[in-house]
């Protein structure tokens, strides 16, 4: 499958089939995170996998919208060292983009549970905290995002896009 055709294919998979992800997959996606661009080639980004299914019980109340995660195969934890890189919550969303795109040409779904909350300092420590304490993630990481993983059990529509000339412009910006 090439790029454009997993950019297509791609949906947020919330339902999964309880199948277990082969090792040789679990490398590739790993293989895809790694090697994910980040600013200046600095490695402000790092990554846990989780395919325990207690561990990933445990993570499911990070959020009130990680429910899906009690189904998941697995999950890859996304944190990030601000100190490391004025760009880390970047390096940490492309990385996530890859492994999600990815995840799909090899036939998995994935969705994205945002930890990391840039509005609301209070929420986000909270969330954090519990993955930190669950990972024993040190301090000076933020927990940007848990990836959750698997075979599609439900296989969603794509969703209803607005028109191009939305959001493209070109030369310059026009309204």
């Amino acid at each position: 499958m090439d790029v454009l055709a997993a950019i297509e294919k791609r949906r947020e998979i919330t339902q999964f089939k309880p199948d277990p992800i082969p090792r040789e997959i679990l490398d590739k996606l790993s293989r895809a995170l790694y090697l994910a661009l980040s600013g200046n080639n600095l490695p402000s980004r790092e990554f846990i996998l989780v395919t325990e299914k207690d561990m990933l019980r445990k993570l499911t109340p990070t959020t009130p919208y990680m429910q899906w995660l009690e189904q998941a195969a697995g999950a890859v934890v996304i944190i990030a060292d601000p100190a490391l890189s004025k760009y880390w919550l970047q390096d940490a969303s492309i990385a996530g983009g890859f492994v999600w795109l990815t995840a799909v040409s090899l036939g998995l779904g994935a969705v994205w549970g945002a930890v990391y909350h840039a509005e609301d300092a209070a929420e986000s420590a909270k969330r954090e905290k519990h993955v930190r304490d669950l990972l024993g993630i040190p301090d000076k990481y933020r927990v940007v995002a848990i990836i959750g993983l698997g075979y599609p059990a439900v296989e969603p529509p794509p969703k209803e896009m607005y028109p191009p000339e939305r959001v493209f412009h070109e030369e310059k910006f026009t309204s």
